[in-house]
């Protein structure tokens, strides 16, 4: 599990403004059943409705959102150690944050959110039967890293400069897509995407090595 970095303060401004709305859509749902995966929330709508009323302002002494100190140590635990916390209850807060209609894996995003609005850089989990076809190589590299790459800011290999990008990857391909898993010199963990599967990595090095053209 990917340890909690220091990053900027994150805004937590707007969290408790929109509590009643996702608490409502809560309300609707029904305890029993379970929801399909299109009104399944995301980590920041659990937040929202749930984790906000402590978490904002550090009530009963919760971690506040932001607090990257109070997070980093918390965050060595690990996803799955944290949200069995979250899951079980754990001093002042009860179990799944007093509201069972929120699923275990809602609740393992929710811990994943507020981790990374506190300098860290996890992935939120997802639904492993729902997940979205994979991102080609050149959707990413024309969404993302041309930001850098195309006029080869601040070093960055140029798109396609297949002298710049093979003493890169003397090493081999895995060790140069693990480089920009981890974030390498100016480049942030994978290239600012956090969202970015390790495939999906290695499909946007490969294109920016073979440039406009290439098959991914």
């Amino acid at each position: 599990m990917t340890k909690a970095a220091h990053l900027p303060h994150r805004s937590t401004r707007g969290i408790a403004g929109s509590a009643i709305v996702i608490s409502a859509l809560l309300a609707a749902t029904s305890p029993h059943g379970a929801r399909a995966q299109s009104t399944e929330l995301s980590g920041k709508e659990v937040v929202i409705a749930v984790c906000s009323k402590c978490h904002v302002s550090g009530a009963n002494g919760a971690p506040k959102i932001g607090d990257q100190q109070a997070w980093s140590k918390r965050a060595s635990r690990g996803l799955t150690g944290l949200t069995e916390n979250a899951l079980k209850g754990i001093r002042q807060m009860p179990a799944h944050g007093g509201n069972q209609r929120i699923s275990d894996q809602e609740i393992k995003r929710a811990v994943a959110y507020m981790v990374n609005q506190s300098g860290g850089k996890w992935t939120e989990p997802v639904d492993k039967k729902a997940l979205p076809s994979p991102r080609t190589g050149e959707q990413i590299v024309k969404a993302q890293c041309v930001k850098c790459h195309e006029a080869g800011k601040g070093g960055a290999p140029k798109i396609g400069d297949r002298d710049a990008w093979i003493p890169r990857l003397k090493d081999g391909l895995d060790n140069t897509v693990r480089s920009a898993i981890n974030g390498h010199g100016g480049m942030p963990a994978r290239g600012g995407m956090a969202n970015l599967t390790d495939s999906e990595m290695r499909s946007a090095v490969i294109y920016l090595f073979r440039g406009p053209g290439s098959a991914n």
